[in-house]
């Protein structure tokens, strides 16, 4: 059997499975990562030993790293995915017809879904544990740059699967040493229902325009942070260096510094300094406006006007995440309102707009387009719906 029936096969076991059995199988699947943290960590090893010598920026190797702590982190999330409802059979909306027609519409598993990342070896865990809570199989192509860390994790998660009784072809890892399995997963429509790409601009955009199966458009993070004039600017201070310092590789960190002219002359001085002592670059030319930098830069300028500033993002954000630091209910309103993004935060870091953040156990991604999906994606997300119409006789006049 090619790896799209076994999944297949699995995905229809998976469809009726109870609550109970997919979340021991979740609980399992923690305890393997963590049983098995010394074999991930020197898989890991190994690749960032290939990434580095190959002069792999850091911000990369960053996202590539696994460490005990890391590797905690991704048991937790599958922990934490257990504990949350199971979406499957969820009634969205219904009720009975004048005509005593009882009509439901209910959240089923999409069935199939590919995964096409780069080298973030910890969405192997969370795709896996999202996939399978929502009652699909995945197939999981990651990176050739990790695919010794993605092959030992995928190792772990499906000698769990099996001792559980659940299919372990539920999570299944796509051969990454070749381009032509990415082109593979792309044309198999039928075989798979969506794909979901996570990684830079490039990645996203061949999927997007290359892909016969639907995808589901996660985007990249040109994130704002806007100091408006009514702004604490201590707060605003903590919240610029959180946002970008604290993880400066991840699509919701902040990428670009806007600060009303009223307030400039007090906050830039404190701002440039503390961003000079983490390591960071400030650029001010127009072409690093659009930037998504994944490192330790970050584009500024100064604005005349809470438009001025509304303005800007639209022209040079990505749709991602936005954010105003304001004391003004009013400005934050404005900004709220005309800001067309998957996510605008009022007061806050850019970093919480992140799936385990926001209580939904992890995240197979942030959705930056309107259809289906967006923001950051939970297990709603990965299910569709159908409608169960119930009669008792009932003929169309």
């Amino acid at each position: 059997m090619s790896i799209y029936e076994k999944a297949r096969a699995a995905s229809i076991t998976l469809a009726s499975a109870l609550r109970t059995q997919k979340d021991a199988a979740l609980l399992a699947m923690a305890s393997a990562l963590e049983s098995s943290a010394a074999a991930i960590i020197e898989a890991n090893a190994a690749d960032v030993e290939v990434a580095r010598k190959s002069g792999t920026p850091e911000s990369t190797v960053d996202r590539l790293l696994l460490t005990q702590a890391r590797i905690g982190g991704m048991a937790q999330g599958l922990r934490d995915i257990a504990g949350l409802p199971d979406p499957v059979g969820e009634v969205v909306r219904g009720g009975t017809l004048a005509n005593g027609l009882q009509v439901r519409q209910i959240r089923v598993p999409f069935g199939v879904v590919g995964i096409i990342y780069e080298a973030r070896p910890n969405v192997t865990a969370d795709a896996a544990g999202l996939t399978l809570k929502s009652g699909n199989a995945v197939l999981l192509r990651g990176s050739g740059s990790a695919a010794r860390s993605n092959a030992a994790i995928v190792a772990a998660l499906r000698s769990a699967l099996a001792a559980t009784g659940l299919p372990a072809d539920a999570v299944q890892l796509v051969d990454s040493s070749t381009r032509d399995s990415v082109k593979e997963l792309m044309r198999a429509r039928g075989q798979v229902d969506v794909l979901i790409p996570r990684g830079g601009a490039s990645l996203i955009r061949t999927v997007v325009e290359e892909s016969s199966v639907p995808v589901i458009e996660t985007g990249v993070g040109n994130c704002h942070i806007y100091v408006d004039e009514s702004a604490d600017l201590d707060m605003a201070l903590r919240i610029l260096l959180n946002a970008k310092v604290q993880r400066p590789s991840v699509c919701n960190a902040a990428e670009s510094l806007l600060v009303h002219a009223a307030v400039a002359d007090e906050f830039l001085p404190a701002a440039m300094k503390a961003l000079a002592d983490n390591g960071v670059t400030v650029n001010t030319n127009e072409e690093d406006f659009g930037t998504e930098f994944l490192s330790l830069e970050i584009s500024l300028k100064i604005v005349d006007s809470l438009d001025d500033a509304i303005a800007h993002i639209r022209r040079y954000g990505s749709g991602h995440s936005e954010a105003i630091i304001t004391s003004s209910v009013r400005a934050a309103a404005r900004f709220t309102d005309a800001i067309d993004a998957a996510a605008v935060l009022v007061n806050a870091s850019t970093r919480f707009v992140d799936g385990g953040e926001l209580g939904f156990g992890a995240e197979i991604g942030i959705s930056t387009q309107k259809l289906h999906a967006r923001g950051p994606m939970g297990l709603p997300e990965l299910t569709s719906t159908k409608y169960v119409i119930t009669g008792d006789g009932h003929i169309r006049a």
